[in-house]
């Protein structure tokens, strides 16, 4: 029998499959990477335009408190500074900080101490539990009771209810209510949006740590494993797929859901539009989510003001069909039924590795996908 030329076939070169593949070229295994599009990187691909790097799938900032993974990726590219301090454009009109901590309340109420706020808080979420109450609720059913009983009606009306129902194309009380069960609060003035120990973007843009991490290593783009798996399959020993986990399956079970994002993205002729890399934008009456503004990742200070113009991004998002790409898994219990169903035929197969977002129906920031890969070779 002739010997396989590879020792893995990686479907897919995002971040899992571009990690996995460096880490086993590194222990002498022959990989090979395919993807579909045109380039690597997955959605942590940009595009220069005018000189910035452009998040082409939405904004993506690298954070973790594990410092083996913020070694792991600085040894490929430096990262830079940046911290994720997002603003969000209320019903109101006004700009408040993100996430909820002093700015934010003090941009609310008018309150100037932690005191005054978790007073202001209390009260909110007292008048909630009584309505609740007083209708026989014992705990929340829905994203709605459950945001009102964490942080009042004001804050959840002019900054949750509209982006959220945006966001995931339904009312809030038609969510369940574990998406904000972990809702972050703080009180004190602190408009870093993570707690982790370690933030940045790789300076020079996501395209370096990809291009890093697949040094060496055999990729053909615009391929498609699906339209020839029997083909792919014979050309290595083991395959990491990290596309679509029901697709791998042939849907046999039927389709898994999710969200998309569309975006729209513009060059303007001046080089400081919003002063911001995020806005949220929380009204219903907005269609669009968020903007971006790229050049705020990576220049900071008057810096942004050495290239002339800037270049946005706004976010819109919608039902995923086909043909769209697939952003967020639907975390109701329809899907996760039918995601298990599919884990249980990955679970028993012997040379796929199944890993990332789409091949696990979950959403996963980068370092935890980082650690995922870190797990297969510990």
């Amino acid at each position: 029998m002739r010997e396989k030329k590879y020792d893995y076939l990686i479907v897919g070169a995002g971040l899992f499959g571009a990690t996995f593949a460096h880490l086993a070229t590194k222990r002498g295994k022959r990989c090979l990477v395919i993807d579909k599009r045109s380039h690597v990187g997955g959605n942590v691909y940009c595009e220069e335009i005018e000189g910035i790097n452009v998040h082409k799938y939405g904004a993506h900032i690298f954070h973790t408190s594990d410092r083996r993974i913020w070694d792991f990726v600085n040894s490929i590219v430096p990262f830079n500074r940046y911290t994720n301090s997002p603003l969000a454009k209320a019903p109101d009109g006004k700009l408040y900080n993100l996430p909820f901590n002093m700015n934010t309340f003090y941009q609310m109420w008018g309150v100037k101490t932690p005191a005054e706020a978790q007073a202001k808080l209390d009260e909110q979420r007292r008048e909630a539990i009584k309505r609740m109450e007083d209708d026989g609720i014992k705990e929340p059913r829905n994203l709605e009771e459950q945001a009102l009983i964490l942080i009042g009606r004001d804050v959840y009306e002019q900054l949750i209810k509209g982006y959220t129902e945006k966001q995931w194309g339904r009312p809030c009380s038609e969510l369940p209510a574990f998406i904000i069960r972990r809702l972050p609060v703080r009180m004190t003035f602190d408009n870093d949006y993570f707690n982790d120990s370690f933030q940045g973007i790789p300076i020079g843009g996501y395209n370096l740590l990809i291009d890093g991490l697949l040094k060496g290593v055999d990729v053909k783009l615009g391929t498609d494993f699906f339209n020839n798996c029997e083909c792919w399959r014979s050309v290595a020993d083991k395959i990491v797929f990290t596309g679509k986990i029901d697709e791998f399956y042939d849907y046999r079970f039927g389709k898994l859901e999710y969200r998309t994002v569309r975006f729209e993205t513009e060059v303007l002729d001046e080089p400081n539009n919003q002063g911001n890399a995020v806005v949220n934008y929380t009204s219903p009456d907005v269609p669009y989510t968020r903007i971006i503004e790229h050049k705020h990742f990576e220049a900071f200070g008057n810096a942004v003001y050495d290239n002339p113009k800037t270049v946005i991004s706004r976010e819109y998002s919608s039902e995923w069909c086909d043909g769209m790409e697939p952003f967020y898994p639907v975390n109701d219990k329809k899907n996760q039924d039918l995601y298990s169903r599919y884990r249980a035929l990955a679970d028993m197969e012997r040379n796929v590795i199944f890993g990332g977002r789409l091949a696990e129906y979950k959403y996963y920031d980068m370092a935890p996908i980082i650690a995922r890969v870190f797990n297969y070779f510990d």
